[in-house]
């Protein structure tokens, strides 16, 4: 059996400082401040052992076990958003009860692709991180969005995406593809809640784009859930 994994941003003292908070507290907190990823990250961090073990007791590979705990946080963080807790709570509403039901669905719904199609690594991206670039994902145009994608999730070049749009009719070169690269990696994280960027990429808030997009690139290298990056 796999041992449950920790994950480091759970200590964080943004995280560390909801604790005291409950369960309907924080999905509360979640829903009014969607500009804020701390709350979610504290549910995260509350029921993760629960949820992994769920999974880890269903799956028997590990790398599906983190493969499906990702795919469910994902979809744990849309439902979360969109619960009627006025109406949850008047039915004696119990997020950990909800919580494991909707991981019982995931687990007996979703297909799992075979081992070796599977390169997600859950100590390279944690699957909060994920379900914020998604969103932040969701601002950008959608040809930016669509560079960015080729750059990192498939690793085309910038002379290759320039060939690939001009052949769908898009006037462009190579060196506008670089600019608008760049210009897409800055409001990326620009989009990112400030404290995910305190969090996941060590800084108070998100600054100017950088030289070295490490943190970034690490996030895309892997391409784990296709399902996100839909262009």
């Amino acid at each position: 059996m796999m041992q449950i994994p920790a994950f480091p941003e759970c200590n964080h003292s943004l995280v560390q400082s909801l604790h005291h908070h409950s369960d309907c507290e924080l999905l509360t907190l979640f829903q009014r401040h969607p500009e804020d990823g701390k709350y979610f990250l504290a549910i995260f961090c509350r029921y993760s052992p629960i949820v992994y073990s769920l999974i880890q007791h269903s799956v028997r590979s590990p790398a599906q076990t983190n493969y499906l705990f990702a795919i469910t946080w994902r979809h744990l963080f849309y439902e979360l958003g969109g619960l009627d807790l006025s109406q949850q709570l008047a039915q004696n509403f119990s997020l950990q009860n909800w919580l494991i039901q909707v991981t019982a669905l995931c687990i007996n719904r979703v297909e799992l692709p075979a081992v070796e199609e599977i390169n997600y690594s859950l100590q390279s991206a944690a699957p909060p991180l994920w379900c914020f670039m998604e969103q932040a994902l969701e601002y950008l145009l959608p040809r930016q969005r669509l560079m960015v994608l080729m750059a990192q999730t498939f690793h085309w070049s910038e002379s290759r995406i320039a060939a690939y749009l001009q052949a769908e009719g898009e006037m462009i070169s190579a060196h506008q593809v670089r600019q608008e690269l760049e210009l897409g990696y800055q409001q990326l994280e620009l989009a990112l809640p400030e404290d995910i960027c305190a969090i996941y990429l060590q800084r108070p808030l998100p600054d100017a784009l950088s030289q070295e997009r490490a943190e970034l690139e690490d996030i895309f290298r892997l391409n784990p859930l296709e399902p996100v990056f839909e262009a």
